[in-house]
């Protein structure tokens, strides 16, 4: 899996091959670089000639100076490798952000009502971010590492074979240490980014039920449940970090006393004749860059594992299926009729429970078909289907004679304006929202659409009308008129087919008749669909279907439903009596 996640990573950078190879033409410059000045230091301390009284200032002058120009030149290269990368990083990261909103998109409503929210937005914010740090530092400073490492191995073979057997036993010890304890690592950092994950959906839901949680006097308890969760949490990284942080010192051990072992033996190697005290000096400079390096490299090995874990997740969600495909045949729905016949259709959405039964329906093009029954009795189920957000198990669905499975979705959704009990408004202004579903909509289309749904008034009520900035899901006005808004956008789409799912619920009843008066005007001649558990307000409907788990038990207009003193017949009673 960690090799999977470093290639699709990889593939990610190779976007931008030309800037990589940018980067590693300036990383191995810049290493050159600080490379040479070990070598001339050992030059400068042997223009001093220990015992005979004789310095040459003039050649330790000139090595030193030749140091100072090259550690400058090298900083000025480092300085634009780390400007490549951060420029590389950006891209890299809007690219993986853009495809993980694209890919949510794309996929199934069933994905999103399985999934907590926070959860969701942890992928696509801290998920990224953490991989984005990794990218932008921790892989200069792995490629400058490997450089660093393999270009000092060199200089210490020129100047003793013998020292560089120092390193035959503490490299491999050093290599073993740091896989056994990444191995344990990696599940620890794969664990921190899940809770992490647990943590935001919690915050999430609790954040967005506030109202609800202080109504009910839970705060003391959601303060213990948020305990939980922050102590899951908070061990998930202190476990990871606490592993991670072993690496880095046990490899510096490791890298320390592989300088005592050099300085011994070196010191050794002098005595003999078989070496200056200027390599002494730069054997020992070269040795500290090869095992600096690796130690380094140690060190940021659990962020390097974090980003992993980060990345894992963020691939997770980009491999999720999306929404089937429409099949190849599949036809736009133009101009649609808004005749719907549902017949035989049987669906659950897990294998196991099935939610409606051989249900079957016809409604007539212009016709109000309401839809109650008890909670659970499968309403929405329905509504679910006709969507499409979900395909029928069994049986088929027809619009104006074509099974919809025939038809694009696109052409299908757009088909049919949707009014939800629970309301969605975005930031921006009341015309922008009621405008949403219609791009070529004029303001005085608008206008009329809110009048139409008697919610002029209200906004002209407002200090800048129609240009008032809506807040955040509109929490800056009432439900019933946020209601009432999203009323009016359903009916400034140029839809064939209408969807109210408890549309008018949050709406007084004289206002709720006004609306549905308003409704039935502007939908003439167009096929409505509404949920309704206030009973009152489908009296009018064309045709009303009694659901109850899962079956259509009785189907009527009002009046005959009454007359059969049926389950109609006991809900209308329950409501009135």
């Amino acid at each position: 899996m960690k090799k999977h996640v470093m290639l699709r990573l990889g593939k990610y950078l190779l976007q931008y091959k030309w800037f990589v190879m940018l980067v590693a033409v300036l990383s191995i410059a810049s290493n050159l670089l600080n490379l040479v000045g070990p070598m001339l230091s050992g030059y400068a301390v042997d223009a001093v000639k220990p015992g005979q009284g004789a310095v040459d200032f003039g050649t330790v002058f000139y090595y030193a100076a030749w140091m100072a120009g090259l550690y400058a030149g090298a900083s000025l290269l480092t300085y634009l490798l780390t400007a490549v990368m951060l420029h590389i990083t950006r891209k890299v990261v809007y690219a993986m952000r853009r495809d993980v909103f694209a890919r949510l998109m794309e996929l199934p409503a069933g994905y999103f009502d399985t999934r907590q929210v926070g959860d969701i937005i942890s992928r696509i914010s801290y998920d990224i971010d953490t991989v984005n740090t990794s990218l932008s530092s921790d892989l200069i400073t792995l490629l400058s590492s490997a450089i660093t490492v393999i270009g000092s191995f060199v200089m210490m073979l020129l100047i003793s074979p013998v020292l560089v057997l120092v390193f035959v036993v503490t490299v491999p010890a050093s290599l073993l240490l740091t896989k056994k304890l990444t191995g344990i690592t990696r599940p620890l950092f794969r664990a921190r980014s899940r809770e992490l994950g647990e943590l935001n959906g919690f915050i999430e839901e609790k954040m967005t039920g506030q109202k609800t949680l202080k109504a009910y006097g839970q705060e003391e308890n959601t303060i213990g449940k948020f305990q939980e969760k922050n102590t899951e949490a908070v061990n998930a990284y202190y476990h990871a970090d606490y592993m991670g942080s072993m690496v880095g010192p046990s490899v510096n051990l490791i890298n320390n006393i592989s300088l005592t072992l050099v300085t011994v033996f070196g010191s050794l190697q002098y005595l003999k004749g078989a070496i200056s005290l200027g390599n002494i000096s730069s054997f020992v400079l070269y040795s500290r860059k090869f095992s600096g390096p690796i130690n380094e490299a140690a060190n940021i090995i659990s962020d390097f594992q974090s980003a992993l874990a980060a990345a894992e997740r963020i691939f997770r969600l980009l491999d999720e299926a999306p929404e089937k495909p429409d099949l190849p045949e599949a036809e736009i729905l133009q101009e649609a009729q808004g005749d719907v016949d549902i017949k035989d259709v049987s669906f659950g959405y897990t294998p196991d429970k099935e939610i409606l039964h051989h249900v079957s329906l016809h409604a007539p093009r212009g016709k109000l078909v309401a839809i109650v029954g008890p909670t659970g009795a499968g309403k929405t189920t329905l509504i679910n289907l006709l969507m499409r957000f979900y395909d029928v198990n069994q049986g088929e669905i027809r619009v104006d004679g074509r099974e919809i499975r025939s038809l694009t979705r696109d052409s299908l959704r757009r088909s049919y304006a949707m009014v939800l009990q629970d309301t969605w408004l975005f930031y921006g202004t009341i015309a922008e929202n009621i405008s949403y579903g219609s791009e070529t909509a004029s303001r005085e289309d608008v206008v009329r659409a809110a009048k139409a749904a008697r919610i002029h008034d209200y906004i002209m009520s407002l200090p800048k009308g129609y240009d008032t900035i809506l807040s955040d899901d509109g929490t800056n006005i009432s439900k019933g008129q946020k209601q009432m808004l999203t009323i009016a956008r359903a009916m400034l789409l140029d839809a064939h087919m209408l969807i109210l799912d408890e549309a008018t619920s949050n709406v007084d009843t004289r206002t709720e008749l006004q609306i549905q008066e308003a409704m039935r005007n502007l939908m003439r001649d167009k096929t409505c669909f509404v949920i309704a558990h206030r009973l009152s307000t489908i009296r009018n409907a064309d045709l009303i279907l009694v659901v109850r788990d899962g079956d259509i038990i009785e189907m009527g207009t009002h009046e005959s439903l009454l007359e059969k003193k049926g389950f109609y017949h006991q809900l209308y009673r329950a409501q009135f009596e």
